[in-house]
């Protein structure tokens, strides 16, 4: 029987695009921060700002915003978490399905985000950061590597998949009081929604039962 399109492998492939990904994040940080005459045009056209993309067709914030961020400190946590997930996730899946699976939960967390935005009023908000992204990375890491530890702050170990609840249960928690709110929580929620949906539709991986199989008792 004919795969469906959507759902056909590519054929496996590694050469380390998450580099490329990271170099390019790099490039458009320092012509942004170092470079005045143009920080403007990439901060403000850049980012994701509901009224531009409704109102001004700027449709391709929703990729842009990705490569956009606001300081030093930004940039750097979210090129370490991808360089940290996504060299292994790659290794894992191959670049295609890497590259795929890195811009689609990119753009559906920027399309997402938008929606929240535009239909409550946030005209003035510009969204900027790979974070959206590095969040689903992450949830694909506990997916693929389901036993796996990642140590917190190289002292707390962690399994994966409990990770993720706990990142999940402090960004939740964190919109709901209001904190941070220069943070853009619900985008690192919809970033672990994308990657569930891109799971399930794409590899028709159920990540519960990943978990649960993984963890059973032997």
């Amino acid at each position: 029987m004919e795969q469906i399109f959507f759902r056909k492998p590519f054929k496996y492939t590694y050469n380390r695009s998450t580099f490329v990904i990271i170099f390019l994040n790099i490039i458009v940080f320092v012509l942004g921060y170092f470079f005045s005459s143009v920080r403007p045009y990439i901060y403000t056209y850049g980012s994701l700002n509901p009224v531009l993309v409704a109102k001004h067709h700027m449709y391709w914030q929703f990729v842009t915003y990705m490569f956009v961020h606001q300081n030093i400190s930004h940039i750097f946590f979210n090129m370490f978490g991808l360089l940290i997930f996504g060299l292994q996730l790659e290794r894992a899946i191959g670049s295609k399905e890497f590259i795929l699976f890195y811009f689609v939960c990119g753009i559906m967390d920027g399309i997402f985000s938008f929606l929240v935005y535009y239909f409550t009023g946030n005209y003035t908000t510009f969204l900027m950061g790979a974070s959206g992204a590095i969040y689903a990375l992450l949830f694909a890491f506990a997916v693929v590597y389901p036993r796996s530890i990642i140590y917190v702050w190289g002292i707390i170990p962690l399994p994966a998949p409990l990770m993720v609840l706990i990142y999940t249960l402090i960004e939740v928690g964190s919109q709901l009081l209001g904190r941070s709110a220069n943070v853009a929580h619900l985008t690192h929620l919809f970033g672990f929604a994308s990657a569930w949906l891109y799971f399930l539709i794409r590899m028709k991986v159920n990540p519960i039962k990943v978990w649960k199989n993984a963890y059973r008792k032997q």
